[in-house]
Protein backbone atom coordinates (compact mmCIF):
# COMPACT_ATOMS: atom_id res chain seq x y z
CA UNK A 1 0.00 0.00 0.00
CA UNK A 2 1.63 3.51 -1.17
CA UNK A 3 2.44 6.11 1.30
CA UNK A 4 0.00 8.79 -0.03
CA UNK A 5 -2.70 6.18 -0.47
CA UNK A 6 -3.14 4.82 3.24
CA UNK A 7 -5.48 7.61 5.59
CA UNK A 8 -6.21 6.33 8.86
CA UNK A 9 -7.58 9.69 10.40
CA UNK A 10 -10.71 12.17 8.95
CA UNK A 11 -12.53 14.36 9.88
CA UNK A 12 -15.87 15.49 8.49
CA UNK A 13 -19.04 17.17 8.78
CA UNK A 14 -22.33 15.32 8.66
CA UNK A 15 -25.40 17.29 8.04
CA UNK A 16 -28.69 14.74 7.81
CA UNK A 17 -31.74 15.97 6.27
CA UNK A 18 -34.66 17.99 7.78
CA UNK A 19 -37.91 16.77 8.07
CA UNK A 20 -40.74 17.50 5.30
CA UNK A 21 -43.62 19.69 6.38
CA UNK A 22 -47.30 18.61 6.89
CA UNK A 23 -50.19 18.94 5.03
CA UNK A 24 -52.91 21.43 5.94
CA UNK A 25 -55.60 20.69 3.35
CA UNK A 26 -59.14 19.88 3.29
CA UNK A 27 -60.83 17.01 0.96
CA UNK A 28 -62.42 18.46 -2.02
CA UNK A 29 -64.48 17.08 -5.01
CA UNK A 30 -67.42 17.45 -7.18
CA UNK A 31 -69.85 16.22 -4.18
CA UNK A 32 -68.15 17.53 -1.24
CA UNK A 33 -67.18 21.32 -1.02
CA UNK A 34 -66.69 21.35 2.04
CA UNK A 35 -65.06 17.93 3.29
CA UNK A 36 -62.64 17.52 6.31
CA UNK A 37 -58.89 17.84 6.68
CA UNK A 38 -56.79 15.25 4.99
CA UNK A 39 -53.19 16.32 5.08
CA UNK A 40 -50.84 14.06 4.81
CA UNK A 41 -47.72 13.94 6.74
CA UNK A 42 -44.24 15.45 5.79
CA UNK A 43 -41.01 12.93 4.44
CA UNK A 44 -38.44 11.53 7.27
CA UNK A 45 -34.87 13.75 6.38
CA UNK A 46 -32.15 11.38 5.18
CA UNK A 47 -29.86 9.56 7.43
CA UNK A 48 -26.15 9.70 7.14
CA UNK A 49 -25.31 6.38 7.92
CA UNK A 50 -21.92 4.88 8.23
CA UNK A 51 -21.77 0.43 7.04
CA UNK A 52 -18.50 -1.50 7.01
CA UNK A 53 -16.88 -3.09 4.38
CA UNK A 54 -14.42 -5.47 4.64
CA UNK A 55 -12.78 -4.86 0.90
CA UNK A 56 -11.63 -1.05 2.08
CA UNK A 57 -8.44 -1.32 3.59
CA UNK A 58 -8.43 2.98 4.27
CA UNK A 59 -10.45 6.28 4.82
CA UNK A 60 -8.57 7.96 1.55
CA UNK A 61 -11.62 8.03 -0.19
CA UNK A 62 -13.58 10.36 2.80
CA UNK A 63 -10.42 12.40 2.85
CA UNK A 64 -11.35 14.46 0.55
CA UNK A 65 -15.16 14.59 1.12
CA UNK A 66 -14.85 17.12 4.43
CA UNK A 67 -18.90 17.46 3.70
CA UNK A 68 -21.41 14.87 3.74
CA UNK A 69 -24.96 15.86 3.49
CA UNK A 70 -28.51 13.98 2.96
CA UNK A 71 -31.36 14.89 1.38
CA UNK A 72 -34.49 17.13 3.34
CA UNK A 73 -38.15 15.18 3.18
CA UNK A 74 -40.50 16.25 0.78
CA UNK A 75 -43.54 17.90 2.31
CA UNK A 76 -47.30 16.03 2.65
CA UNK A 77 -49.67 16.67 0.33
CA UNK A 78 -53.57 16.03 0.01
CA UNK A 79 -55.61 13.25 0.13
CA UNK A 80 -53.58 12.09 3.41
CA UNK A 81 -50.22 11.46 1.24
CA UNK A 82 -47.08 11.15 3.02
CA UNK A 83 -44.11 13.19 1.41
CA UNK A 84 -41.49 11.01 0.58
CA UNK A 85 -38.50 10.55 2.35
CA UNK A 86 -34.69 11.90 2.21
CA UNK A 87 -32.40 9.43 0.56
CA UNK A 88 -30.16 8.21 3.04
CA UNK A 89 -26.60 8.97 2.59
CA UNK A 90 -24.30 5.71 3.57
CA UNK A 91 -20.61 5.90 4.07
CA UNK A 92 -18.62 2.73 4.09
CA UNK A 93 -15.73 2.41 6.01
CA UNK A 94 -13.13 -0.47 6.44
CA UNK A 95 -13.42 -2.66 9.58
CA UNK A 96 -11.60 -1.28 12.80
CA UNK A 97 -13.09 2.32 12.16
CA UNK A 98 -14.07 4.28 15.22
CA UNK A 99 -16.04 7.57 15.11
CA UNK A 100 -15.67 10.33 18.12
CA UNK A 101 -17.58 13.61 18.35
CA UNK A 102 -15.40 16.37 17.18
CA UNK A 103 -15.88 18.25 20.41
CA UNK A 104 -15.99 15.96 22.92
CA UNK A 105 -13.66 13.11 21.39
CA UNK A 106 -15.76 10.74 22.98
CA UNK A 107 -16.10 7.17 21.28
CA UNK A 108 -19.76 6.77 19.50
CA UNK A 109 -19.66 3.97 16.90
CA UNK A 110 -17.27 1.19 16.36
CA UNK A 111 -17.42 -0.83 13.28
CA UNK A 112 -16.05 -4.61 13.25
CA UNK A 113 -18.31 -6.69 11.54
CA UNK A 114 -18.53 -6.77 8.01
CA UNK A 115 -22.03 -4.92 6.22
CA UNK A 116 -22.68 -3.96 9.74
CA UNK A 117 -24.83 -0.32 9.44
CA UNK A 118 -25.01 2.20 12.10
CA UNK A 119 -27.00 5.33 11.96
CA UNK A 120 -24.47 8.55 12.52
CA UNK A 121 -26.58 11.16 12.28
CA UNK A 122 -30.47 10.91 11.83
CA UNK A 123 -32.86 12.87 9.89
CA UNK A 124 -35.56 15.39 11.43
CA UNK A 125 -38.71 13.83 11.57
CA UNK A 126 -41.67 14.51 9.34
CA UNK A 127 -43.84 17.03 10.41
CA UNK A 128 -47.95 15.79 10.84
CA UNK A 129 -50.64 16.83 8.59
CA UNK A 130 -53.64 18.92 9.64
CA UNK A 131 -55.93 15.11 9.59
CA UNK A 132 -53.53 14.36 12.95
CA UNK A 133 -54.69 17.56 14.57
CA UNK A 134 -59.04 16.69 14.07
CA UNK A 135 -61.50 16.46 17.06
CA UNK A 136 -64.94 16.66 18.12
CA UNK A 137 -64.39 20.34 18.92
CA UNK A 138 -61.82 21.01 16.12
CA UNK A 139 -63.25 19.34 13.09
CA UNK A 140 -61.38 21.89 10.72
CA UNK A 141 -57.81 22.27 11.91
CA UNK A 142 -56.17 24.96 9.70
CA UNK A 143 -52.91 24.13 10.81
CA UNK A 144 -49.79 21.05 10.68
CA UNK A 145 -46.53 20.87 12.21
CA UNK A 146 -43.20 21.79 10.08
CA UNK A 147 -40.76 18.80 9.95
CA UNK A 148 -37.98 18.67 12.60
CA UNK A 149 -34.35 20.05 11.47
CA UNK A 150 -31.45 17.99 10.72
CA UNK A 151 -28.37 17.77 12.51
CA UNK A 152 -25.29 19.01 11.76
CA UNK A 153 -21.74 17.73 13.70
CA UNK A 154 -18.29 17.39 12.93
CA UNK A 155 -17.18 13.63 13.33
CA UNK A 156 -13.54 12.21 13.34
CA UNK A 157 -13.12 8.70 11.59
CA UNK A 158 -9.96 6.53 12.85
CA UNK A 159 -8.94 3.61 10.98
CA UNK A 160 -6.91 0.54 14.00
CA UNK A 161 -5.87 -2.04 11.75
CA UNK A 162 -7.63 -5.19 12.28
CA UNK A 163 -4.95 -8.15 12.73
CA UNK A 164 -4.37 -10.73 14.75
CA UNK A 165 -0.57 -10.09 15.07
CA UNK A 166 0.19 -7.19 15.52
CA UNK A 167 4.80 -6.24 15.21
CA UNK A 168 5.90 -3.85 18.05
CA UNK A 169 9.46 -2.59 17.89
CA UNK A 170 11.83 0.35 17.21
CA UNK A 171 12.57 1.08 13.77
CA UNK A 172 15.02 -0.97 12.06
CA UNK A 173 14.27 -3.74 14.26
CA UNK A 174 13.45 -6.48 11.04
CA UNK A 175 9.63 -5.86 11.35
CA UNK A 176 9.11 -5.40 7.51
CA UNK A 177 11.70 -7.58 6.85
CA UNK A 178 9.98 -10.34 8.84
CA UNK A 179 6.86 -9.22 6.93
CA UNK A 180 8.19 -9.95 3.45
CA UNK A 181 9.85 -12.94 4.54
CA UNK A 182 6.60 -14.92 5.96
CA UNK A 183 3.96 -13.45 3.49
CA UNK A 184 3.09 -12.06 0.11
CA UNK A 185 3.35 -8.49 1.61
CA UNK A 186 6.14 -5.97 -0.19
CA UNK A 187 6.99 -3.76 2.77
CA UNK A 188 9.81 -0.98 1.70
CA UNK A 189 12.87 -2.23 3.52
CA UNK A 190 15.88 0.41 3.93
CA UNK A 191 18.56 0.53 6.52
CA UNK A 192 16.84 3.68 8.42
CA UNK A 193 15.00 4.71 10.62
CA UNK A 194 11.08 4.82 9.60
CA UNK A 195 11.25 3.25 6.52
CA UNK A 196 7.58 2.25 7.13
CA UNK A 197 5.38 5.09 7.51
CA UNK A 198 1.99 3.20 7.31
CA UNK A 199 0.76 -0.04 8.72
CA UNK A 200 1.57 -3.03 6.21
CA UNK A 201 -0.87 -6.17 6.32
CA UNK A 202 0.45 -9.86 4.88
CA UNK A 203 -0.94 -13.46 5.66
CA UNK A 204 0.89 -16.07 7.18
CA UNK A 205 0.89 -19.41 5.62
CA UNK A 206 0.34 -21.95 8.55
CA UNK A 207 0.73 -26.21 8.46
CA UNK A 208 -2.57 -27.45 7.06
CA UNK A 209 -4.23 -24.86 5.16
CA UNK A 210 -4.41 -22.52 7.89
CA UNK A 211 -3.40 -19.18 8.20
CA UNK A 212 -3.28 -15.68 10.14
CA UNK A 213 -2.80 -12.19 9.44
CA UNK A 214 0.36 -10.17 10.12
CA UNK A 215 0.53 -6.37 10.67
CA UNK A 216 3.80 -4.49 10.35
CA UNK A 217 3.30 -0.98 11.75
CA UNK A 218 5.78 2.11 12.02
CA UNK A 219 8.39 1.64 14.24
CA UNK A 220 7.86 2.94 17.81
CA UNK A 221 10.20 5.23 19.73
CA UNK A 222 10.81 6.32 23.49
CA UNK A 223 8.19 8.59 24.35
CA UNK A 224 5.74 7.56 21.82
CA UNK A 225 2.47 7.78 23.72
CA UNK A 226 3.26 11.41 24.49
CA UNK A 227 3.10 11.55 20.26
CA UNK A 228 6.89 11.65 19.99
CA UNK A 229 8.13 10.47 16.54
CA UNK A 230 4.86 8.89 14.66
CA UNK A 231 3.35 8.72 17.88
CA UNK A 232 -0.51 8.11 17.90
CA UNK A 233 -0.26 7.35 14.57
CA UNK A 234 1.72 4.02 15.56
CA UNK A 235 -0.13 3.34 18.71
CA UNK A 236 -3.70 2.79 17.98
CA UNK A 237 -3.03 0.31 15.43
CA UNK A 238 -2.00 -2.49 18.28
CA UNK A 239 -5.28 -2.02 19.86
CA UNK A 240 -6.63 -4.32 17.86
CA UNK A 241 -3.98 -7.03 17.77
CA UNK A 242 -4.80 -10.54 19.52
CA UNK A 243 -1.16 -11.18 19.80
CA UNK A 244 1.77 -8.31 20.07
CA UNK A 245 5.03 -9.65 18.14
CA UNK A 246 7.67 -7.05 19.79
CA UNK A 247 10.99 -7.66 18.25
CA UNK A 248 14.21 -6.45 19.56
CA UNK A 249 17.92 -6.61 17.26
CA UNK A 250 20.57 -8.72 18.52
CA UNK A 251 22.42 -5.56 17.92
CA UNK A 252 20.24 -3.51 20.90
CA UNK A 253 22.78 -2.60 23.96
CA UNK A 254 19.98 -4.77 26.04
CA UNK A 255 17.58 -6.72 25.09
CA UNK A 256 15.92 -6.73 28.08
CA UNK A 257 16.49 -2.53 28.74
CA UNK A 258 14.96 -2.33 24.92
CA UNK A 259 11.49 -4.85 25.49
CA UNK A 260 10.62 -3.32 28.86
CA UNK A 261 11.25 0.22 27.06
CA UNK A 262 8.31 -0.75 24.49
CA UNK A 263 6.29 -2.43 27.08
CA UNK A 264 6.05 0.60 28.88
CA UNK A 265 5.22 2.68 25.96
CA UNK A 266 2.55 0.26 25.56
CA UNK A 267 1.19 0.23 29.44
CA UNK A 268 1.31 4.14 29.18
CA UNK A 269 -0.44 4.64 25.88
CA UNK A 270 -3.39 1.85 26.71
CA UNK A 271 -2.98 -0.22 30.12
CA UNK A 272 -5.71 -2.50 28.44
CA UNK A 273 -2.63 -3.67 25.66
CA UNK A 274 -1.05 -5.33 29.00
CA UNK A 275 -4.11 -8.07 28.91
CA UNK A 276 -3.05 -8.88 25.42
CA UNK A 277 -0.75 -12.08 24.90
CA UNK A 278 2.79 -11.31 23.70
CA UNK A 279 6.09 -13.21 22.39
CA UNK A 280 9.27 -11.42 22.27
CA UNK A 281 11.35 -12.52 18.98
CA UNK A 282 15.30 -11.73 19.33
CA UNK A 283 16.00 -10.70 15.69
CA UNK A 284 18.97 -10.79 12.67
CA UNK A 285 20.78 -13.44 14.32
CA UNK A 286 22.29 -14.38 11.13
CA UNK A 287 24.88 -11.61 12.49
CA UNK A 288 26.39 -13.40 15.63
CA UNK A 289 27.57 -17.01 16.24
CA UNK A 290 26.36 -19.77 18.66
CA UNK A 291 28.89 -18.07 21.53
CA UNK A 292 27.46 -14.79 21.56
CA UNK A 293 23.51 -16.21 21.51
CA UNK A 294 24.37 -18.18 24.26
CA UNK A 295 25.73 -15.20 26.18
CA UNK A 296 22.39 -13.02 25.50
CA UNK A 297 20.28 -15.56 27.43
CA UNK A 298 21.23 -13.75 30.60
CA UNK A 299 20.00 -10.27 29.12
CA UNK A 300 16.79 -11.86 28.27
CA UNK A 301 13.48 -11.03 30.00
CA UNK A 302 12.04 -13.80 32.00
CA UNK A 303 7.83 -13.16 31.53
CA UNK A 304 7.58 -13.46 27.77
CA UNK A 305 8.44 -16.35 25.58
CA UNK A 306 11.29 -16.00 23.47
CA UNK A 307 12.43 -17.06 20.30
CA UNK A 308 15.73 -16.22 18.13
CA UNK A 309 15.16 -15.78 14.25
CA UNK A 310 16.74 -14.54 11.64
CA UNK A 311 14.35 -13.54 8.08
CA UNK A 312 17.80 -13.23 6.25
CA UNK A 313 18.61 -17.18 6.70
CA UNK A 314 15.14 -18.21 8.08
CA UNK A 315 16.36 -19.71 11.17
CA UNK A 316 14.30 -20.25 13.67
CA UNK A 317 10.84 -18.81 11.27
CA UNK A 318 8.93 -22.17 11.75
CA UNK A 319 8.99 -22.08 15.21
CA UNK A 320 7.84 -18.25 15.59
CA UNK A 321 4.75 -19.54 13.54
CA UNK A 322 4.33 -22.23 15.86
CA UNK A 323 4.33 -19.98 19.07
CA UNK A 324 2.00 -17.27 16.88
CA UNK A 325 -0.50 -20.30 16.46
CA UNK A 326 -0.07 -21.87 19.72
CA UNK A 327 -1.08 -18.30 21.74
CA UNK A 328 -3.88 -17.34 19.02
CA UNK A 329 -5.49 -20.99 19.38
CA UNK A 330 -5.16 -21.47 22.63
CA UNK A 331 -3.57 -24.78 22.44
Amino acid sequence: MEKGNFVDYVKICCRSGKGGKGSTHFHRDRLNAKGGPDGGDGGRGGHIILKGNQQLWTLLHLKYRKHIIAEAGQPGSGALKTGARGKDVIIEVPLGTIVKDAETDEVEVEITEDGKEVILVAGGRGGWGNDHFKSPTNQTPRYSQPGEPGKEEWKILELKILADVGLVGFPNAGKSTLLASITAAKPKIANYPFTTLVPNLGIVAYRDHRSFVMADIPGIIENAHKGKGLGYRFLRHIERNALLLFMVSVEAESIKKEYEILLNECAAYNPELMHKKRLLAITKTDLIDQELKDLMFDDLPEDVPTVFISSVSTEGLMKLKDMIWRMLSGT
